[in-house]
């Protein structure tokens, strides 16, 4: 009986806590959609300004913001919370809990002081372990081999604030930043609402980041995804998984970006110029010469044409095997 009344306790806190959700891409949808189903009342989503995109460059909104309008939920749109105008907006709303999750944006110490339970920060890593604006991209780059979610209490340095709960998940072979961050958003929409009641409830104690086990991940740009043919298979692949969906890894094929959305390492050693692109006796078919192995090219997309296997590719490109890619 007394664990109902505690759990009645916590759920009726939660009821009155008002809370102002900051969010950018799809992974924050999920947070978002998991917090509209707690039993927080949230009163505002704040997320990035519109952007141009794709051909033609149409205005899109962010996935957020699409998701708020559906609601019926308040959007607000800052280019900087450089602004006192900004903050004193935000303070009006009294908000007394701040989630953030990807929201794309440093938050100042007026913000960080506004709400008495805090700001929270759904990171997917294990903190300290790639703190930072890329962190699912750097644990692949880095090769790692577990990653998770981390409830952190917000400060005003680089994700170090204290952890209130982490979750681990599993990365698998061929996980690319895509489907890695679809499948932390599903841990983080768990462990969010799990955590929230024992946070505003008073049972949770921050814990302390080790500062020796920090590392950190760098914003990541288009030009990132230019392949060097000069690196290993390994690194190689580990890039193109990195890099999907965005910037995607690319070279140049006869004066063409040559978009490799898919492919998969061999440590055979092949004679010829690095760059080379050459046949292979096992699936899938073709290859490139590496500094070190082979990486065999799996999904691609040539400039001006759709994302296609290899198979289909070079059967519209019989002068393919034998190129060398990356010369323009």
């Amino acid at each position: 009986m007394f664990d109902i009344i505690k759990k009645l306790i916590k759920n009726s806190l939660a009821m009155k806590v008002r809370t102002v959700f900051m969010g950018t891409p799809q992974f924050a949808v999920t947070i978002l959609e998991s917090l509209l189903q707690s039993s927080c009342q949230v009163l505002a989503v704040y997320t990035q300004p519109d952007k141009p995109a794709g051909r033609g460059h149409p205005v899109v909104f962010p996935p957020v913001k699409k998701l708020a309008l559906e609601r019926q939920i308040p959007v607000i749109q800052p280019e900087t919370f450089k602004s006192s105008e900004v903050v004193e907006k935000l303070a009006r709303f009294q908000p007394e809990l701040i989630v953030v999750a990807a929201f794309g944006a440093i938050l100042p110490p007026e913000v960080l002081s506004l709400p008495k339970f805090a700001c929270l920060n759904v990171h997917t890593s294990l903190l300290p372990r790639h703190r930072g604006p890329s962190p699912v991209a750097n644990t692949i780059l880095c090769g790692d081999e577990l990653t998770g979610v981390t409830i952190m209490l917000m400060d005003a340095g680089m994700d170090t604030g204290p952890i209130l709960a982490q979750e681990k998940v599993g990365i698998s072979f061929m996980n690319t930043t895509g489907s890695l961050s679809s499948k932390l958003a599903d841990v983080g929409a768990k462990l969010l609402p799990e955590t929230l009641p024992k946070w505003l409830g008073g049972e949770l104690r921050p814990q302390a980041q080790d500062e020796s086990q920090a590392t950190y991940s760098k914003l990541i740009a288009s030009k990132d995804a230019e392949i060097d043919w000069h690196l290993s298979a390994v690194e190689l692949w580990r890039r193109v998984r990195a890099y999907n969906p965005w910037p995607s890894c690319y070279t140049w094929c006869q004066e063409k970006r040559l978009k490799i959305h898919k492919a998969i390492p061999f440590g055979d050693v092949a004679e010829g110029e690095m760059g080379k692109v050459i046949a292979l006796a096992e699936p899938p078919g073709v290859g490139v010469v590496t500094k070190q192995g082979i990486l065999g090219l799996c999904q691609v997309q040539l400039e001006g044409r759709r994302e296609m296997s290899v198979d289909d590719f070079v059967r519209g490109k019989g002068d393919f095997i034998g190129c060398v890619l990356g010369r323009r």
